[in-house]
């Protein structure tokens, strides 16, 4: 019995050892994995504010002011910005607008005036009630969803602009998210998701609208179209042109494929615009003023 102690302390000791070498290892694998995640979050947050830099310095460079200047674009970011010389409204882009309100016209009056029988009734929009709730999609430090869109073509993904600066792409079936957006240097005001396409398009106050790929998180075309902030965004039922308004006063027609400022134009009574929204047809649209 002696020696079946013996061995058996021996064997415990063992054990014991083999025990604080693991933790040992163990917690010197954390401490790598640590600073292995603090180094890529240092050097993701440099890689951003270098992009939110470049993005900012875009506009500004390029020709001198009496030389016209063209799209600007950056193979290493693909972004694309154009500056507020106005393009105009060519007969091409006329004639594209007026295809498109003639075809929605002719598809709106073969609907009628009747309404649809699977739409919502007053009684059972009483009856709704709160599914699910996502926190976490923006910044705790600086919390505010201002802005939010969702996916024509799929319902579960639904986009948000924070008062974080940032835009995020959220698929509510898997409750992931999808992408984050980060280049406004200002809280956004709008956010729309393309129909069509994996494109978002976002507005700030830091006066600028960003046209976004969202599988790549990247910026495609900056619009610096206004001096103040961006207050409204209506994408055009084309789908390739954006119209924006701002606080300066000015409604502006861009389009979202090249970065053109196609016209801007004075509000009638020179107040602040607030919002906007093209009509369904897409040759006519209205605004909001901050005089009401």
């Amino acid at each position: 019995m002696q020696d079946e102690w013996d061995a058996l302390m021996l064997h415990s000791f063992t054990q014991k050892q083999q025990l604080q070498t693991a933790r040992q290892e163990l917690s010197h694998s954390l401490y790598q994995h640590d600073s292995a995640c603090r180094v890529i979050a240092r050097l993701n947050k440099e890689i951003t504010a270098a992009r939110e830099a470049l993005a900012t310095l875009k506009p500004q460079t390029g020709l001198p002011a009496s030389a016209p200047k063209p799209a600007l674009a950056s193979e290493a970011d693909g972004l694309a910005t154009q500056p507020i010389e106005q393009a105009g409204m060519s007969a091409e882009v006329i004639e594209k607008l007026q295809d498109k309100a003639t075809v929605l016209t002719q598809e709106r009056k073969k609907r009628g005036r009747t309404v649809p029988e699977e739409l919502v009734t007053q009684e059972q929009l009483k009856t709704f009630m709160t599914t699910a709730s996502h926190p976490g999609l923006h910044s705790a430090s600086v919390p505010g969803i201002l802005a939010l869109d969702i996916n024509p073509a799929d319902h579960s993904r639904i986009l948000t602009g924070g008062n974080d600066k940032n835009a995020t792409v959220f698929n509510k079936d898997n409750e992931q998210i999808v992408a984050i957006l980060k280049g406004h240097t200002k809280k956004l005001t709008k956010v729309i998701y393309h129909p069509n396409e994996d494109t978002v398009i976002t507005a700030s106050i830091d006066s600028t609208i960003r046209i976004w790929n969202v599988p790549s998180s990247q910026t495609q075309i900056l619009l610096p179209c206004h001096d103040e902030p961006v207050t409204g965004l209506s994408l055009h039922p084309t789908g390739d042109y954006i119209l924006s308004t701002s606080s300066d006063k000015y409604w502006a027609f861009s389009d979202i494929r090249t970065g053109r400022l196609l016209t801007k134009v004075m509000d009638m009574a020179e107040a602040g615009l607030t919002t906007a929204q093209f009509h369904p047809d897409g040759l006519i649209f209205g605004t909001g003023t901050d005089d009401a």
